[in-house]
C-alpha cells in the first residue's frame, strides 16, 4: 500500500513540474499575423508622416527664401546669366558645429559662382572676410542640420545673404559644395 500512495502522490507532481514541449500553434495562427499587422502599420506611419515632415522642415526656410526672390528674378531674366564661369574657391575650411564641443567636426570647400570678373576679384581681395562668414554661418549650426542633406540649400541662402551684406558689390549666382565631410 505503500507504494500506491507513493505513486499517486509522484504522479500530480510530476503532471505540474514537466512543461509541454513541442510547436505551439497559438504562435503561428495568432502571433505571427499581429507581427505582420504591426510591421505594416510601422511603414505606412513613417513613409506617410515622419518623411514628410522632415522634408516640410528641412525645406520650409528654403521655400520661404525662394518666394521672396521670385520677384528679383523676373527683373533678370532678361539678361541669361552664365554659370561657371566666375568661380572662386575656397579650400578646406575646418568648422566645429554647434554643441558639439570640438569633438565634431566639418571639413568643407566651397566655390562661388559670380557674375562678373569685378565679383570674383573682390573675393580674392576679402578673402579673409568671405571665410569668416562662412564660418560663422556654418558654426551657428547644430550636428543635425548640417548632415540634413535637404538643408544645404538653405545653408546656401544663408551664406549668399551674409556675404552680400559684408559685400554689396559681389553678385553671387550659387555656391557649390565640392567638399563636405562630417567627422
Amino acid at each position: 500500500m505503500e507504494q500506491t500512495e507513493q505513486n499517486q502522490i509522484a504522479k500530480p507532481e510530476d503532471s505540474f513540474s514537466t512543461p509541454k514541449k513541442g510547436f505551439n500553434l497559438k504562435i503561428l495562427l495568432f502571433g505571427i499575423p499581429v507581427f505582420i499587422v504591426q510591421l505594416i502599420a510601422v511603414y505606412f506611419i513613417t513613409a506617410n508622416f515622419l518623411l514628410n515632415r522632415m522634408q516640410a522642415n528641412g525645406t520650409a526656410a528654403q521655400n520661404q527664401n525662394e518666394n521672396k526672390a521670385k520677384p528679383a528674378e523676373v527683373k533678370k531674366e532678361s539678361k541669361p546669366v552664365e554659370l561657371g564661369k566666375f568661380i572662386y574657391m575656397v579650400d578646406d575650411l575646418i568648422i566645429n558645429p554647434a554643441n558639439t564641443d570640438g569633438k565634431r567636426l566639418l571639413l568643407s570647400s566651397l566655390g562661388f559662382d559670380v557674375a562678373s570678373e569685378q565679383s570674383n576679384a573682390e573675393l580674392k581681395a576679402k578673402d579673409v572676410l568671405l571665410k569668416d562668414a562662412i564660418i560663422s554661418v556654418m558654426s551657428g549650426k547644430s550636428l543635425t542640420q548640417l548632415a540634413n542633406m535637404a538643408y544645404r540649400d538653405t545653408l546656401r541662402v544663408e551664406i549668399t545673404k551674409r556675404v552680400t551684406q559684408l559685400m554689396p558689390a559681389v553678385k553671387i549666382n550659387t555656391i557649390y559644395f565640392s567638399k563636405y565631410i562630417l567627422q
